[in-house]
């Protein structure tokens, strides 16, 4: 959520920045909500000098004998008085924190200008045996390229078993390709776990709404989520209806990680800290036709692990370059090409204020196909989910909070599939993963 206190200080600042992201701010109604706001405040400071002014009269009327009744009997209205403009504030306060749970987080000054992912800025791009080469374009293979779902048709991939199973945009694996989904897992966790010095964790799937409110995922994006009800028609031991709730699977575990701060103060001598974790992802993906909608790239239920971190505000950027570093190890490791784009200021996610994009190599497609997305959120979620510690001067702060894919393993699987493919149908197994594949070094249709 924006800072009201920036509003209220520079919101010509806000506007201009907002409309970097191609949104209009409604001043007319900021500044509406504001002045009620200020006439509220001003009315509660004058009843409550009026109340003080009457209590020392009725003090002085009483130790002089006088009848105090009449100035007490005025002295009576305030309380009401003063309950029914706190209660006109909070009702101000609620619209206009409703209204901000709506509006982006606002660029970082670094943020290139743009309106859409064709105006993104690449930064580096990176090739196994030779690093990182600006002007060099991938290897062709040398024969004719299969894509990963002609590939996995005789390794274990069966999306004709998923659709029968919950429809399309879905997978099914068996074998060796659940084998090596499964490796590519726990490579990723042990990485960043054992190099990275992330704390692995395992966190629900399912969460309340609250939550989701407070990672930026609600209200807006409710319609790309998954949810169930639960309540409204059960009674508890009591006899009493238990209330309908919504119950969300999550989209990223982002949300859980994040989430772990949630209406806390963090004790500043523990930060940064550092999460990851493996879940599925739940997500009701349009796509835009064609490729994607083929396969494995674009699903409603994929798998990711996740990296999180909780630091304080000066270290943010520098978390932020190290977390994308940490993502292109992965991609190093595995030997896979792949470029890093900075997203401009009309392609970032909702709650980001910047963003780096990994796109790795995909062959059958001849381009490169986002893999992992690292973002700085600032305050933006922190003010949301109450997520603060004590800084130096012993007064609350609220923290930043960082996230990134390392990585989305659906499309890790893709990627070496197709980047590792031989003539012969067959993939072979990059050798990082061999441990755990039992030593396979080949996966044979």
């Amino acid at each position: 959520m924006l800072d009201p206190v920036l509003l209220r200080k520079d919101i010509d600042f806000v506007i201009a920045q907002l409309a970097r992201r191609g949104l209009s701010f409604d001043v007319e109604r900021f500044n509406k909500l504001e002045a009620a706001r200020k006439e509220i405040q001003v009315e509660t400071e004058n009843l409550q000098a009026s109340r003080n002014a009457l209590a020392k009269e009725i003090g002085k009327l009483k130790s002089q004998g006088q009848d105090a009744s009449a100035v007490m009997a005025q002295a009576a209205q305030i309380p009401e008085q003063l309950k029914q403009l706190e209660e006109k504030l909070s009702g101000i306060k609620n619209e206009l924190d409703s209204w901000l749970m709506t509006i982006p987080n606002l660029p970082h000054e670094s943020v290139p200008f743009g309106k859409d992912s064709d105006e993104n800025v690449e930064q580096r791009r990176w090739f196994p045996e030779v690093g990182y080469k600006a002007d060099m374009e991938p290897a062709a293979l040398g024969f004719e390229v299969q894509d990963h779902v002609s590939l996995g048709e005789k390794l274990g991939l069966e999306f004709d078993t998923a659709v029968k199973l919950s429809g399309s945009r879905f997978s099914f694996m068996r074998g060796g390709v659940a084998r090596l989904h499964r490796a590519l897992a726990q490579f990723m966790l042990d990485t960043h776990t054992a190099e990275h010095g992330y704390t692995e964790c395992y966190t629900p799937y399912i969460v309340n709404s609250s939550t989701l409110f407070g990672t930026g995922q609600l209200p807006k994006f409710k319609d790309d989520m998954f949810w169930v009800t639960k309540g409204g028609d059960d009674v508890d031991e009591n006899g009493q209806v238990i209330p309908k709730e919504e119950l969300y699977l999550i989209s990223t575990a982002e949300i859980t990680l994040t989430s772990t701060v949630k209406d806390s103060i963090v004790p500043a001598a523990e930060l940064p800290l550092r999460l990851t974790a493996h879940s599925p992802c739940f997500r009701s993906e349009a796509g835009s036709g064609g490729r994607d909608t083929r396969g494995m790239i674009r699903q409603h239920q994929f798998d990711k692990v996740e990296m999180v971190q909780i630091v304080k505000p000066e270290t943010s950027y520098e978390a932020l370059e190290q977390m994308t570093a940490h993502a292109e190890k992965i991609l190093q490791l595995l030997k896979l090409p792949y470029r890093v784009m900075l997203l401009c200021s009309g392609d970032m996610g909702f709650g980001s204020s910047k963003t780096y994009d990994l796109e790795v190599w995909i062959p059958s497609q001849n381009t490169w196909r986002e893999i992992s997305s690292v973002s700085n959120c600032e305050a933006f979620q922190a003010r949301r989910m109450g997520a603060r510690f004590k800084n130096e001067q012993g007064k609350n702060e609220y923290v930043h909070t960082l996230n990134g894919s390392g990585l989305a393993v659906g499309r890790a699987l893709v990627a070496v599939m197709e980047n590792y493919q031989q003539a012969d149908g067959s993939i072979v197994v990059p050798e990082v993963l061999r441990p755990y594949m039992g030593g396979l070094a080949c996966l044979t249709p």
